[in-house]
């Protein structure tokens, strides 16, 4: 699930605004949709994708890890891509692509090529999903985007209140002898409508020759910079990524061999070589993928890590819910969707709370509160699974409801406060890799804990290895909470987070 977030906008925006800009508005949605849909949709369908095409318990992760990784590498430079070509191409291109891998996932003959399709499912969307935020700043006037920006909370939670459960539907009817393929399939008419309404209903824009929200510290330097893509920049970005979290999916299949710890030892000086290269390009005069002055700041650091910890814990918890629910307690997919249905009504009514009500007012004190209410959430579903038998719906529901109302909390005003610590000049750099940094967050938690479940599974059972897992899940919100005090008291007044 992405986040939209509203660096200031340009100086240039027409005060009338663009004459279609509402119905534009509702194609971008649509495909911030498909985005949610196949981040939180596809984890009720894993355990009948395994029962139906077989494959290992890693390949079962990354089914969900391999969508979120390839879109967390590629969605910077997704963003870049958009400002040198146009971002109503590059969407179009991102809804068309998405739209013709979601057709290759329905069709995956084998665990591994599933896994594949989601990959380059993953890569068009990373470049599809940053366009969004260029094309309403571009068609909207300043007053009206608040409102504009503002349509994303109710749409998403709405959103990830149908996924799984529209996932459980779909798996469990079996339309036509589909079972899980129709999950990737309801992407089609989506992405086909999607793609014929952004070519005739989004505005045309110019390429430009320099990276909008590089960060430029004046305007000299801005014409400086050529605006090409950094290559260099993309593959030591990816390899300090991949190092980190394929050995923590394949690690414990495998036995956990000594190249695993050392690959994972590996991925921290590349990330360091990373903000060495960034620097470099910044002083040749080229556009770096990301600032490397956001990487001295404390507070924006402290936001990266404190998001990184955050959504790794939420993504784990979502994908070990459902694994649970339905290998461990027998529980159709329509019936584990629908059981989920507690914590996305909690996080709605949270980010509701949060960014109408609480966020303005009492800033990090409501992220401090949401980790304490969703940690609580986590430890109250360890103890009503752990050696249980005969669990209900019901039995489930009050602690998912706390989980997700405390989650509700932190999302609604987390970016904002996330880029309080960084300079105007800086907002569009910082937005692009608080984007990536929640997806790569969401690898890791699918990576991480979903390995500790099927770890535990095969020794102590599922009941148990759930258990101990919502118990890893508090641990993180717990490190996110120390962590977050850290961050800026408040968010920048003005500021747009979505």
């Amino acid at each position: 699930m992405t986040s939209q977030i509203a660096p200031p906008a340009p100086a240039g925006t027409p005060s009338a605004g663009y004459r279609l800009r509402w119905a534009g508005l509702a194609v971008i949605l649509a495909a911030e949709v498909m985005d949610l849909l196949d981040t939180t949709i596809v984890g009720v369908a894993a355990p009948a994708v395994r029962q139906d095409l077989g494959g290992s318990d890693a390949q079962i992760q990354w089914i969900t890890a391999s969508y979120t990784l390839a879109f967390a590498v590629l969605l910077i430079t997704g963003g870049r891509l958009g400002d040198l070509f146009g971002r109503k191409r590059l969407f179009v291109l991102g809804a068309t692509g998405f739209t013709v891998a979601s057709v290759l996932c329905a069709a995956a003959p084998g665990a591994g090529t599933l896994v594949a399709a989601r990959t380059v499912q993953g890569l068009f969307a990373a470049l599809l999903i940053p366009q969004g935020l260029g094309l309403i700043k571009a068609m909207f006037p300043p007053k009206e985007l608040g409102t504009a920006f503002g349509l994303f909370g109710p749409i998403l939670g709405l959103s990830s209140v149908l996924g799984p459960t529209l996932g459980g539907y779909l798996t469990g009817a079996d339309w036509f002898g589909l079972g899980w393929r129709a999950v990737f399939l309801i992407n089609l008419p989506v992405g086909l409508l999607t793609v014929f309404a952004a070519g005739r209903i989004l505005p045309a824009d110019r390429a430009t020759r320099t990276a909008a929200g590089a960060g430029a510290d004046a305007g000299a330097a801005a014409d400086a910079r050529t605006g090409r893509i950094d290559p260099v920049g993309v593959l030591v970005l990816g390899l300090a990524v991949l190092l980190l979290v394929y050995p923590l999916v394949q690690g414990r299949e495998l036995g956990w061999p000594l190249w695993t710890f050392l690959s994972m030892a590996a991925s921290v000086p590349t990330a360091w070589l990373f903000t060495v290269q960034q620097r470099g390009v910044l002083r040749r005069g080229g556009t770096p993928l990301i600032e490397p002055s956001l990487f001295g700041k404390r507070a924006f650091v402290s936001a990266l890590a404190t998001g990184l910890v955050f959504f790794a814990a939420l993504s784990g918890l979502m994908l070990v819910f459902t694994l649970h629910l339905q290998l461990g307690l027998g529980w159709t997919p329509l019936h584990a969707g629908l059981s989920m249905i507690p914590l996305s009504i909690g996080v709605i009514v949270g980010a509701v709370l949060s960014g109408a009500l609480l966020a303005p007012r009492y800033g990090r004190r409501v992220l401090h509160l949401g980790m304490v209410l969703a940690a609580a959430g986590a430890l109250g579903l360890w103890a009503t699974v752990d050696g249980a038998s005969g669990l209900g719906s019901w039995q489930l529901a009050p602690a998912l409801a706390l989980a997700g109302l405390g989650l509700g909390l932190i999302m609604a005003p987390f970016f904002d406060i996330a880029l309080a610590g960084v300079e105007e000049s800086e907002t569009g750099s910082a937005s692009g890799v608080l984007n990536a940094q929640q997806q790569l967050g969401g690898s890791m938690g699918v990576a991480l804990l979903g390995t500790a479940f099927f770890g535990r599974a095969r020794t102590d059972g599922f009941g148990h290895a759930a258990g101990l897992t919502y118990g890893l899940v508090a641990a993180l919100l717990a490190a996110a909470f120390l962590i977050a005090f850290l961050l800026p008291r408040q968010a920048r007044p003005g500021g747009e987070g979505h």
